[in-house]
């Protein structure tokens, strides 16, 4: 029975949700294209506990979406995490960014692939069944027409993430459900947050880094 602050800061999507007991009671996010996450994340935190009937010193734990995606976007957000943790002395909770995106699915048969764009044909993927119960790890994988074809042509797959746009491109099959338009938000993180605070399965704040699944590499200008 707790009340959080989720941050997802994982895509150009910019969202924070104050839940209660597993109920996301306000959401306040922006994902408009570009990232204005360092401009707008502290903002939304103030907005969100203002317009609240709780003070800050009332939140049980704070949640942050763990990755993978954007380094600079994850860096944010985690870093204003832990300085919230430090700050209110909470404990932290971490989300993994595809099992809450895997959750904008609602389905009673089937598998779920979230996916996160990456450079070129690449994405972030995993797969969970219509339980939200991981089938696969979370992988780096090139995208190719053949991409999940065994999937396919035993189950009804849902995509969904902004890895959709590319993946429904190159992959042509009757069984394969393309949901358009999605990104990682702190209110899916709502649910999973309380499991996670019930399960007392918290991070230590000095030394937890976001997942960022490949090594972030830094590109010259031309």
């Amino acid at each position: 029975m707790a009340l959080v602050l989720n941050i997802e800061t994982a895509t150009t999507n910019c969202s924070v949700s104050l839940s209660k007991d597993g109920e996301t009671l306000l959401l306040k996010e922006d994902n408009t294209p570009g990232f204005s996450h360092a401009e707008k994340l502290h903002l939304f935190i103030d907005e969100i506990i203002s317009n609240s009937e709780y003070k800050a010193s009332d939140i049980d734990a704070i949640a942050v979406s763990k990755g993978p995606g954007s380094y600079t976007g994850l860096r944010i957000g985690v870093s204003s995490a832990k300085g919230l943790c430090y700050a209110l002395n909470k404990p932290l909770i971490a989300i993994d960014t595809l099992e809450s995106l895997a959750h904008q699915v609602s389905t009673n048969e089937g598998l779920i692939i979230p996916m996160l764009d990456a450079r070129r044909m690449e994405v972030y993927a995993a797969i969970y069944n219509c339980n939200y119960e991981s089938q696969r790890e979370i992988k780096a994988e090139i995208l190719t027409e053949y991409s999940y074809s065994e999937l396919l042509e035993t189950n009804k797959v849902y995509f969904v993430g902004s890895g959709v746009e590319k993946t429904k491109v190159l992959i042509n099959h009757p069984n394969a459900v393309f949901i358009e338009g999605k990104l990682p938000s702190a209110n899916e993180m709502a649910l999973l947050a309380e499991i996670k605070h019930k399960k007392s399965d918290t991070e230590d704040v000095a030394y937890f880094e976001p997942y960022y699944l490949k090594d972030f590499v830094a590109l010259k200008k031309a």
